[in-house]
């Protein structure tokens, strides 16, 4: 039948135009699932990998990492008792309070540094560079203040020694006095007129230093002319009466009157005898005193330099 015929081809000429259009769709859809399934078959690769590697590291470094830590711990700790004992040492040689405690922290954080620096090293971290780096940092440091590091070395040394503390009496630098208080980079004199003198630690550190105060005894020297005319046996007898009197002085080491010069003007008498420390200004000055006064009671004369100028008058050079 012509009208069934034409339906037929109708019919089947829409499944095939249906088929051909759903046939695209289906190919896009295969595509994304391939596309989705190499992503996740990368991603689980890497992971693997990413694993693979940790594990690797782990093993490779675990034990060094640990030995690193136990290294820093270890050492953390004994640098502590170092730093403590250090603290006690000085503590037990009087050294000052400021000084300790400066020394104990620079030595501390010096070791530091080096244990710092160490567990870097083991840990497969390069320093070098970073040690180059310090080193010129420090010589900078240590250049621009040259001075103040010598006189703080200087006041280090002096509190370690102890060439003098406190209320002895030193010469210096070219000063006297009695030293007030001993500082880190300098000391402070009061002189005898009462004046105060700064000196920086550094020049009494390395130059000649006399500390006047650590003996108990010190030995009073005066020094006397007497006339040419004079008897000297006589002179003698007059100043042993006078230290014999004089009860600051010691009986030994035994006093002495001898002939230190014939000078040009003077028979020369060395006076020595030996008193406490504390006594010696007061004992030289007394004695200037009395021995003047003695001589003079008896009849002892103290020449001053004299010249004796001779004037001759031209006719008696014409005739010579």
């Amino acid at each position: 039948i012509p009208g069934t015929e034409i339906m037929r081809i109708g019919f089947n000429s829409q499944d095939t135009n249906a088929a051909a259009a759903a046939a695209p769709s289906g190919g896009a859809g295969a595509g994304e699932a391939a596309t989705s399934s190499t992503s996740t078959t990368e991603v689980a690769d890497w992971m693997n990998t990413a694993s693979t590697q940790l594990v690797d590291l782990t093993v490779a470094y675990a034990p060094r990492v640990g030995l690193a830590i136990v290294v820093l711990v270890v050492g953390w700790v004994v640098i502590g008792i170092f730093r403590r004992g250090i603290n006690r040492v000085l503590g037990m040689k009087q050294i000052d309070v400021t000084v300790g405690h400066f020394l104990g922290n620079l030595a501390s954080i010096s070791l530091k540094i080096m244990l710092l620096l160490s567990v870097a090293g083991m840990l497969g971290i390069q320093v070098t560079s970073f040690i180059a780096i310090l080193s010129a940092a420090t010589l900078a440091i240590g250049m621009a203040l040259k001075g103040t590091l010598s006189n703080f070395a200087g006041g280090v040394s002096v509190m370690l020694f102890r060439p003098y503390k406190v209320g002895d009496f030193i010469t210096g630098a070219g000063q006297s006095g009695s030293v007030q208080s001993i500082h880190i980079f300098n000391t402070v004199l009061t002189t005898g007129d009462n004046q105060t003198v700064i000196i920086p630690n550094n020049a009494i550190s390395t130059g000649v230093l006399v500390n006047s105060s650590t003996q108990s005894t010190r030995r009073v020297q005066i020094d006397v002319g007497i006339g040419y005319e004079d008897d000297i046996d006589v002179a003698r007898k007059v100043v042993m009466d006078l230290i014999a009197k004089d009860k600051r002085v010691h009986a030994e080491p035994a006093p002495m009157v001898a002939v230190g010069a014939l000078g040009a003007s003077s028979v020369d008498l060395v006076i020595r005898f030996w008193v406490d420390s504390g006594n010696f200004w007061p004992a030289k000055f007394d004695f200037n005193e009395n021995v003047k006064k003695a001589f003079d009671a008896a009849g002892i004369n103290i020449p001053y330099p004299q010249q004796v100028v001779h004037h001759v008058r031209e006719k008696d050079a014409v005739a010579s």
